[in-house]
């Protein structure tokens, strides 16, 4: 999840395609006590895992954000070649695994290979078994985390997620939810290896399948969400709304491709963006298919620069460059409220502790930003860092 890409001040760097866009339907509130939509406490959602001390979506970086406290682990799903849904964020085995220094798979390389839109280089999941992936190792995909674990963890398959998860629930007496992705579900049916049949039949296996279960799906793109549900899969659903970057100029948010609006509707020619569904009607169609939205963070509290008398913006840290550290937050916006009122919850992403994830209203303390939105009533927090998570809440 969320993103397919690090959170940096502007996530594509061409500026030329960038629409700047702000927030639509989402009209400014004062900060103000509230609830989440249950009454209970928000859950922290450890996104791909404790993945911000162990290399992503691996059983060590789940198995650490459990005993951290986590109430979910967070995972991406994809496929192999013989059709084996595994844990990773990208099909691109190159960003996340030691593949390229391996001699054996140097003939497999593709280059100008579109995903989703954007044509990338290296070796794709889809190229090769699960055996073949199970010989490749993890690694951090930060290069400021550490990185003292590349290579030594392997790619999960989902089932060995879910016995995980069944196991340490055993063990600590306590409910640990899954919560999986079907990451570019339309690239995957476009291969022939379609991601939504399979993940039904590992939570119906499970025992899962109902609104109760430990359990949340969630997708950036509607259609994979209405096929599961049309095929019978009654567990809690969310729909995902991403964006490219911050304005810092306007405290909107850029929008360009691949993160404008869900592949599925830039397939079918739909000119709608991520923005359209916050609106009012956007939330209402969310509503007949979905229980939940996976917003990004600026949905709910926008950010936005400080300009100089020309109109440009400050460097207001003074480490010469301008970043997401030069911009206070601003008034949030009622999504949170709207969601509610149509009883959606709100599950936000993505939490960060390093300050150069961090707006300088918060003053470099990532608490501070867990407590702004845990007081806005967020039903849910995807974090990288869960135990900061759970200390606030």
């Amino acid at each position: 999840m969320f993103g397919t890409r690090p959170a940096t001040l502007t996530r594509l760097a061409q500026a030329s395609l960038m629409a700047l866009t702000m927030i639509a339907g989402c009209s400014s509130i004062p900060p103000m006590p509230a609830t989440t939509l249950d009454g209970h406490k928000p859950l922290v959602i450890a996104h791909r895992g404790a993945s911000g001390y162990l290399p992503e979506n691996t059983l060590e970086a789940y198995r650490r954000a459990i005993d951290l406290g986590a109430d979910a682990i967070e995972l991406d799903l994809i496929s192999t070649k013989d059709g084996v849904l595994i844990a990773s964020h990208y099909p691109n085995l190159a960003i996340n695994t030691d593949v390229a220094s391996r001699p054996e798979f140097a003939g497999r390389k593709r280059d100008n290979w579109p995903v989703d839109g954007e044509i990338q280089s290296g070796w794709f999941a889809h190229d090769f078994t699960l055996a073949e992936i199970k010989t490749l190792g993890v690694i951090a995909t930060d290069p400021e985390r550490p990185q003292q674990y590349n290579g030594k963890f392997r790619i999960p398959t989902l089932q060995e997620v879910i016995d995980l998860v069944k196991a340490e629930s055993k063990r600590l007496g306590r409910p640990i939810a899954i919560y999986p992705e079907t990451k570019n579900p339309t690239y995957h049916r476009d291969l022939g290896l379609p991601l939504e049949d399979k993940l039904i039949s590992a939570i119906r296996s499970a025992g899962w399948n109902s609104k109760a279960a430990p359990v949340f799906v969630q997708s950036f793109e509607p259609s994979s969400l209405k096929e599961m549900r049309a095929k019978g899969l009654k567990v809690r659903m969310v729909q995902l709304i991403d964006g490219d970057g911050y304005d810092l100029k306007t405290g909107g948010i850029t929008y360009a491709p691949p993160f404008n609006r869900p592949y599925d509707w830039e397939k079918a020619g739909d000119q709608r963006l991520f923005s359209d569904m916050v609106t009012p009607a956007g939330l209402a169609e969310i509503k007949t298919y979905a229980d939940g939205i996976g917003p990004w963070k600026p949905y709910i509290v926008p950010v936005k620069g400080q300009l100089d008398d020309v109109g440009n913006l400050k460097d207001i840290n003074g480490d010469g460059k301008i970043d997401l550290r030069d911009a206070n937050t601003q008034a949030p916006t009622s999504l949170i409220r709207d969601a509610h009122k149509l009883r959606l919850f709100v599950h936000a992403f993505t939490f960060r502790n390093e300050s150069r994830y961090l707006a300088h209203s918060y003053g470099g303390d990532p608490r501070a930003e867990y407590r702004q939105f845990f007081q806005l009533g967020v039903d849910g927090v995807f974090s990288e860092f869960p135990d900061t998570a759970m200390a606030v809440r």
